[in-house]
């Protein structure tokens, strides 16, 4: 007697609602992404690319373009650096007065966390064009942008990880008459020292290809270097660039790696809490950004005075009023609908990408493939990819595309590796063949990270396709380039405003879909 699908499968019926409801949903998105395989395809735009790509080889090597790529690097290390000092100055007091923790009720400050989300769900794209209509094509315009949309994520971050501590040492100190600065001091931070530093050392790795990214606005570095050789059509220096940008990644991979690794080891004898270790990286640290404000010949004071925020402010305040006309919040409209579309079909790309070179047979020799993905900028891959099917959002949705499965190919394959290996391994005793071993056993234990992951990446990525269009990709970032170059400020203000209120929907989303799949 056979049965039906339903007796086989008590899920059946509403798994097959939940696929046809996504294909109902993605269908649009897919449309809005203008996805065209067969674009790819097409003689002319592949022999464009080829003679595009041909021209990288050989890459450049002489002197004198040597010496300025060495220059830029230096003043991307040193952008990243000095942005990440000044977003901890900011991100101290501003966990101090968003968080909770030391409190006597555990009472949120509702103004900063609004006040921090703004600062996060701005790009540092969009911060460093602005600065650099304020301050001038250079450094200063990069350091600042970092220091505001990374303090933003510093400060929120660091008061989640204080909350999420024992608190009861903080209420003992407070009971005990301390105030709230020495609760936190003595209370929370030794235990939260770790995982702060830790936090710290990885954004700094972040930083670095931020600093890269915000070159293209004009702030300097490897990205300014390379923008120029990519409008020149220069190829070949466009090689060497990307290569020095590989190898720095790489190297600040291992570096912050390493870093990691010195922290979360303390040493064999220590006299006191700030021993050799701890005084020695702290040294190198003050170091480090002294040396990074010398470079770039930037004072902190400089970017902190009266004058410069005077000018600041008068240049804000041209952004407002914001243009609500109806003609143009249609435009924004459909720019909104198009970053929408770009984010979700990169993401769901990217994903099906990362996971098929994320399987455990060919982890290995993808792995190199895997790093080289995620270390060339999403910006640099639109720039590729719009010569290979034209401006547009399906440029950008590629761009992600490329860039995303590198990053979550190497979430997926540790989260694999970390998966409960019984059920695999009981289906392949069982004689069920290699691929249904992985799809029924290993597959459903690691699901629910391998979701995570998906989901927060997309978080990111809705405030990169929100930038992609800075390079002809479509988005609300193509029409915010166009506005603040023709001087529309007011155009340029409704754009920035619907930018913020796009990712804290798609924060707010994620989190949702992430409680609902639990």
């Amino acid at each position: 007697m056979l049965l039906n699908p339903a007796e086989r499968d008590p899920a059946a019926r509403s798994r097959l609602i939940g696929a046809l409801a996504t294909l109902v949903i993605l269908w649009p998105l897919f449309q809005a992404a203008e996805v065209k395989p067969g674009v790819l395809f097409d003689p002319g735009n592949l022999k464009v690319i080829g003679y595009f790509l041909a021209g990288f080889l050989p890459p450049e090597t002489g002197a004198e373009f040597m010496g300025y790529l060495a220059k830029a690097t230096l003043e991307t290390l040193a952008i990243a650096t000095a942005g990440m000092a000044l977003a901890f100055l900011i991100a101290v007091p501003m966990a101090y007065l968003a968080t909770g923790a030391g409190r006597e009720k555990a009472t949120l400050n509702p103004v900063t966390r609004s006040l921090l989300t703004i600062l996060r769900g701005i790009p540092e794209l969009v911060w460093a064009l602005v600065f650099v209509r304020v301050f001038g094509l250079g450094p200063a315009a990069g350091v600042l942008a970092l220091g505001l949309t990374y303090g933003g994520m510093l400060a929120k971050v660091y008061a989640e990880i204080l909350e999420s501590v024992d608190a009861a040492p903080a209420r003992a100190l407070r009971h005990n008459g301390a105030g709230r600065p020495l609760a936190i001091l003595y209370g929370l931070l030794p235990q939260a020292s770790k995982e702060l530093a830790s936090y710290t050392v990885y954004r700094w790795e972040c930083a670095i290809r931020a600093s890269v990214v915000m070159g293209f606005v004009g702030a300097g570095g490897l990205g300014q270097l390379m923008d120029q050789a990519m409008k020149m059509l220069n190829g070949g220096e466009a090689a060497t660039i990307l290569l020095a940008f590989m190898v720095l990644v790489f190297a600040a991979d291992g570096f912050s790696g390493w870093l990691r690794r010195a922290l979360d080891t303390p040493p064999a004898h220590r006299a006191s809490p700030f021993g050799w270790r701890s005084g020695g990286l702290g040294l190198a640290l003050v170091v480090g950004i002294v040396a990074s404000f010398n470079y770039l010949e930037i004072g902190l004071k400089s970017l902190l005075t009266v004058e410069a925020a005077t000018s600041i402010g008068e240049f804000v305040a041209g952004f407002f009023p914001p243009d609500l006309s109806a003609e143009w919040l249609a435009r924004v409209g459909k720019g909104v609908w198009e970053t929408l579309a770009i984010s979700v079909v990169g993401t769901l790309l990217a994903a099906v990408a990362g996971l098929l070179l994320a399987l455990p047979k060919w982890r290995a020799p993808f792995s190199f493939l895997l790093n080289t993905l995620r270390s060339v900028p999403e910006l640099v891959w639109a720039t590729i990819t719009a010569l290979a099917v034209g401006l547009g959002p399906f440029a950008g949705a590629l761009a992600l595309a490329l860039h995303t499965a590198g990053v979550l190919g190497r979430l997926y394959a540790e989260a694999l590796a970390n998966a409960p290996p019984a059920p695999g391994q009981a289906l392949r005793l069982a004689g069920a063949p290699g691929g249904f071993a992985f799809l029924y056993g290993t597959l459903p234990g690691a699901a629910p990270q391998l979701i995570a992951y998906t989901l927060y990446r997309w978080e990111m990525n809705i405030r990169m396709a929100a930038i992609l269009g800075f390079v002809g990709a479509g988005g609300l970032g193509q029409l915010l380039y166009f506005e603040l170059s023709l001087f529309h400020h007011a155009q340029a203000s409704t754009v920035i405003i619907v930018m913020l209120l796009l990712s804290i929907a798609v924060d707010q989303a994620s989190a949702w879909l992430r409680r609902a799949m639990r």
